[in-house]
């Protein structure tokens, strides 16, 4: 009994943060408008067949962790349906974080593999994370202020697709970063 209650924890930490960020997340409008300022991203909005973005994922973890997210899927600029995001851990970890996330699909084929009902990503599969802020500093020299809507490393890294797909993050909080998406499980749910 008290290893299933300590099982259960993480996972309750997870839905919470989930729920909590949720409610506070942005709308997928500003979440796509975010993405596209990082030049890194900007050119698979571009030449993608679609993609599935999620405005905040939420993640906790206290030796087994729990992922969870709800976005819109895509295709031709257009909402065609509904996707949960989902993803359970086991292993030493200890935190939470949000965070939100697209995946682009090359083309159709990676679209219909992904909207199929239920897809995974493999253990393999990472994304790029990306960030998007806005610094200012005053001195002796006179002011100076900028914006960074590149990846996280600082130099402008550019993605490719893997088994058709590309995907980033961008971080909103927490205390876990990682760019691991392997073992991530899409629900999706098409529009009447």
């Amino acid at each position: 009994m008290k290893c299933f209650r300590l099982m259960t924890l993480p996972i309750i930490l997870g839905i919470l943060v989930a729920a909590y960020s949720t409610a506070l997340a942005d709308s997928h409008a500003d979440t796509i408008a975010l993405f596209k300022q990082s030049p890194a991203v900007q050119p698979f909005f571009d030449s993608s067949y679609g993609y599935a973005v999620f405005p905040m994922v939420g993640k906790g973890a206290i030796i087994f962790g729990a992922t969870y997210g709800k976005g819109k899927v895509y295709r031709g600029g257009t909402a065609t349906g509904t996707a949960a995001l989902n993803k359970m851990t086991v292993g030493f970890q200890l935190g939470g974080q949000a965070f939100s996330e697209i995946v682009f699909f090359e083309d159709q084929r990676a679209y219909d593999e992904f909207t199929k009902g239920a897809f995974n990503f493999d253990f393999n599969a990472s994304a790029v994370a990306i960030t998007v802020g806005a610094q200012a500093s005053a001195g002796s020299l006179g002011s100076t202020a900028g914006a960074s809507a590149g990846p996280s490393t600082g130099n402008q890294a550019i993605s490719k697709y893997y088994k058709g797909m590309a995907t980033f993050i961008h971080a909103k909080g927490g205390l876990m970063l990682e760019a691991s998406i392997g073992g991530q499980t899409f629900v999706f749910e098409p529009y009447e």
